[in-house]
């Protein structure tokens, strides 16, 4: 999770393929001073020069959201639908998506319901603040590594990495149950039993409190099951998983599939092959909070068929071809990020290694290209981000951006999801990964 000195601190999605993701979360503050629990912030959307070239930016109106049928959330009256927050939270930070998760021993009764976890459909497997988990934590079962070890992972983002070891547990959401599920428990080992060098942990912070995280966890659903995948069942020398002796002496260790951090919605007895994200428009300054809906399942049953939505295919990880300002960018939609990030000259606001505040509220557009040919204009706005979030007590907002340092990158972050209904569908044995609004 990337950590801004703008006021507003950042978040965004995990690992996704050995390629890091966290990006901005903002923390709403009068001042524009660093919230807590930042860290360093000269690396991850610090950095370089503009891609983006001057004025214009393409069509668009004066908004992001849709104007289409589907841009209210249906109520979440299904088995599969659960209610998605952005307020307030549980540390003050603007744009984090959040649901109620159901955490238990697994086969057992012994069970928590946790608040506050962020939704990210941008990385993949679900990930606890060991301190968020206290009622059931010493009831989750720890995994063993290959070698008898406690088996631990290090999860990379650009500027740090979450900590800690991975567990079994039953995941429920709604009355969708996925039984014996890995999941990492962040902040549960010692920071120093961290492994450094070529083969462990990345430079950067050890995120581990709400002050870092801005939520209680991480619900990553993007369009993957498994975390790492391959890469990690065939080395030991993968960078994210490790052996440890009594929470110390941790060493790089493969990793079968079954054990891996997972997607839980996958794992999941029906409704298991995507998610749809429903958001209310909010105005281009900003809303208090928004409530929408996140639904388990495409295309089987009645509340969430396909409906007034074009397909655009993605590779596994979620990404698709781009074009803003007449440079490629490989794409992606992500509402683990605060904000929509992109390489551009705009002036970055005072104080802030990473958000835009240009002078006058912009209207751009991104052209996208799905792996079969399916092709859109997407519009969206970005404005100042100090103006929009100084002394105000909103926390929901579908114009603020910032300068993202993965230079052919582009990144939807959660203003695209406003007034939209977003469909991840899964990278399955029988389909392709897509995104679908």
């Amino acid at each position: 999770m990337h950590r801004t000195t703008f006021g507003l601190p950042a978040v965004s999605s995990a690992r996704r393929g050995g390629i890091a993701r966290w990006l901005g979360v903002l923390c709403l503050s009068v001042m524009l001073a660093a919230c807590g629990g930042g860290g360093d912030d000269s690396s991850s959307s610090s950095g370089g020069g503009s891609s983006g070239g001057g004025g214009g930016g393409g069509s668009g109106g004066g908004s992001s959201t849709t104007s289409s049928a589907n841009a209210q959330p249906i109520a979440p009256n299904g088995t599969n639908a659960v209610p998605i927050n952005v307020n307030s939270g549980v540390a003050g930070f603007v744009n984090i998506p959040n649901v109620s998760v159901t955490v238990c021993a697994p086969g057992s009764s012994v069970c928590q319901t946790i608040d506050n976890i962020q939704v990210d459909t941008a990385s993949f497997g679900l990930r606890i603040l060991g301190s968020a988990a206290q009622s059931v934590l010493g009831s989750l079962p720890t995994s063993r590594a290959s070698n008898g070890g406690q088996l631990a992972e290090c999860a990379g983002f650009a500027d740090g990495y979450t900590w800690g070891t991975v567990r079994t547990a039953d995941v429920k959401m709604g009355t969708e149950v996925a039984s014996n599920v890995p999941v990492q428990i962040i902040g549960d080992l010692d920071a120093s039993a961290a492994p450094t060098g070529d083969n462990g942990c990345p430079s950067g912070s050890d995120e581990k409190t709400t002050g870092d995280i801005g939520a209680n966890g991480i619900l990553g659903i993007g369009p993957q099951t498994y975390d790492c995948g391959n890469g990690c069942v065939s080395t030991a020398l993968n960078a994210m998983y490790f052996s440890c002796t009594n929470g110390a002496n941790c060493s790089g260790v493969a990793v079968p599939l079954a054990q891996q951090v997972t997607n839980p919605v996958a794992k999941f007895a029906v409704n298991n092959n995507g998610v749809i994200v429903q958001l209310p428009p909010v105005p281009d300054n900003g809303a208090a909070t928004a409530t929408g809906v996140l639904i388990f399942g495409i295309g089987t049953q009645s509340n969430n068929a396909v409906s007034n939505v074009t397909k655009y295919g993605t590779d596994q990880y979620g990404d698709l071809t781009g074009t803003y300002k007449g440079k490629t960018y490989k794409t992606f939609f992500d509402t683990g990020s605060n904000g929509n990030f992109f390489q551009d000259s705009f002036p970055l606001c005072s104080g802030s290694s990473a958000f835009y505040c240009p002078s006058a509220s912009q209207s751009l557009s991104t052209t996208i290209k799905g792996t079969e040919g399916n092709s859109a204009v997407v519009p969206f706005v970005l404005a100042n981000a100090s103006t929009l979030t100084q002394g105000r007590n909103k926390f929901a907002f579908n114009s603020l951006g910032g300068q993202l340092s993965m230079s052919n990158f582009f990144d939807f972050g959660l203003p695209f999801f406003f007034g939209r209904h977003v469909y991840v569908g899964y990278e399955l044995p029988n389909s392709s990964a897509y995104v679908a609004f």
